[in-house]
């Protein structure tokens, strides 16, 4: 079974600097993937791509060689995919967007124009106007 171990840095907004400015700082989180979505973060991520995670927290221990006890909390992947398509600026690879393995769309699928289909009657669903 693939096993893939990644840190990953997550942004944190709303501090503010001594010059009222949003100051803006990161949080950065152990990943593990299992399985096909080893392999996918294997094949396909690379540092500065921007992904979303979906996964669970999951804490442990263990007692190192020194014979103090570490404490580890991990987020294991669920399922993650890009965020970033090819054509954006801030991608960091240039290879073309690809779901990752389970991926699904839940509002409908890409028209080729970039923009997702939202299927007609989802208005009464949405929590604003």
């Amino acid at each position: 079974m693939a096993i893939a171990r990644y840190g990953l840095a997550v942004d944190r907004r709303g501090r503010r600097d001594n010059s009222g400015a949003d100051q803006q700082t990161a949080d950065f989180l152990n990943i593990v993937a299992f399985g096909r979505d080893g392999e996918f973060a294997e094949k396909y991520l690379h540092k500065g791509m921007r992904i979303l995670v979906e996964g669970h927290i999951q804490t442990g221990s263990y007692t190192n060689k020194d014979g103090v006890k570490v404490n580890t909390t991990d987020i294991v992947v669920e399922r993650h995919e890009f965020v970033d398509s090819k054509s954006s600026p801030s991608s960091a690879s240039s290879d073309q967007f690809i779901p990752a393995p389970g991926a699904s769309s839940p509002a409908g699928s890409d028209g080729g124009d970039g923009f997702m289909n939202i299927p007609d009657g989802i208005d009464e669903e949405l929590p604003f106007n």
